[in-house]
């Protein structure tokens, strides 16, 4: 990697994905921007960066294009988190999720590329797939969308491309899939299955499937997205920009695996979650039954080796709540 440091734009970053970006690249020495309107992100996930001489802390909503511009002044590159995510928050509120992801991601793209960023990277979802069967997924064979979150999510990569093509501003977008980890929120209604599950098996509360169980996934720990992230920013491959890639591990987990290798991991803290039973109830209205990631193209394009296996993620990951979720 190039030891050059720059000024990074993470919108965001305040949010489970975006903290870990910054706190990454403040420890590299680089120069970080944050951008969040604390929607859904948290100040106590940036509270250990706000005396850092490199962190600017900048409250704002991505549905401004002038908080936009003023958030993308010298800055070298975007690292564009800032979403609403959740396929039943946009199943109730689908304004609002367009008006966010739709609306605030143009403003992004006009601020980035009015600022001559060097490159504007953005997170992609695994929504984009919606109903195609095809296992794994590869990058250029996608279906129908499934919500309005991921249509969302699939007009983000049209508007990306058109932009790369017309305005000449290097554009790359990061398909992620099912990422965990560390800072990841198990509150609210919307919170993710991982966190949500772990926090019910620390209060001794059965969590529910939705499903039978067999659903599955391509669980993602955050370090492999961080490391995803750093790739897209720095590769210096001109056959690597302008597209998008699956950010994920390359491998699938049932709902019921999961479970059990929350509760091994859980267990070893508190004996007492090993006898907890788990609830089955309903299918999710928007969800798809199967998902796997291809990631050569990743391997490939930009040397991507994702270090962390589900195992390996969950491990850290429980550990992290057990200690943080007192």
């Amino acid at each position: 990697m190039i030891n050059k440091t720059y000024k990074i734009l993470i919108t965001g970053g305040a949010g489970f994905i975006g903290s870990n970006l910054c706190e990454y690249f403040l420890a590299k020495g680089h120069q970080v921007v944050c951008l969040d309107n604390f929607a859904t992100g948290h100040l106590h996930n940036i509270t250990s960066f706000l005396e850092n001489k490199h962190f600017t802390l900048l409250e704002g909503d991505i549905r401004s294009l002038e908080t936009c511009k003023q958030a993308v002044k010298e800055v070298d590159y975007v690292l564009h988190q800032a979403a609403l995510g959740s396929v039943p928050r946009s199943l109730k509120d689908p304004i609002t999720t367009n008006e966010v992801n739709v609306s605030g991601f143009l403003n992004m793209l006009v601020a980035s590329r009015d600022a001559k960023v060097k490159r504007f990277i953005y997170a992609a979802s695994s929504s984009t797939y919606g109903d195609s069967e095809n296992l794994p997924k590869v990058e250029d064979a996608i279906g129908k969308p499934l919500s309005p979150y991921a249509i969302t999510k699939y007009v983000n990569e049209l508007y990306a491309e058109i932009f790369s093509k017309t305005y000449g501003i290097e554009t790359i977008g990061l398909r992620y899939f099912n990422v965990f980890g560390r800072k990841q929120d198990p509150n609210g209604a919307y919170a993710a299955v991982i966190p949500l599950f772990v926090k019910q098996f620390m209060n001794h509360e059965s969590p529910v499937i939705n499903g039978d169980g067999n659903y599955s996934r391509d669980f993602t720990y955050i370090d492999n997205v961080i490391q995803m992230n750093e790739l897209a920013m720095l590769t210096e491959n001109p056959e690597a920009v302008n597209t998008v890639y699956n950010t994920a591990y390359g491998d699938r987990t049932t709902l019921t695996q999961l479970v059990e290798l929350l509760k091994d991991n859980l267990a070893l803290f508190d004996s007492k979650i090993a006898d907890i039973k788990v609830i089955y109830g309903p299918n999710r209205a928007g969800d798809i039954p199967h998902s796997l990631a291809s990631i050569e193209k990743a391997q490939s394009k930009l040397g991507y080796k994702p270090k962390y296996s589900i195992e390996q993620g969950i491990k850290e990951a429980v550990s992290w709540y057990f200690y943080n979720l007192k």
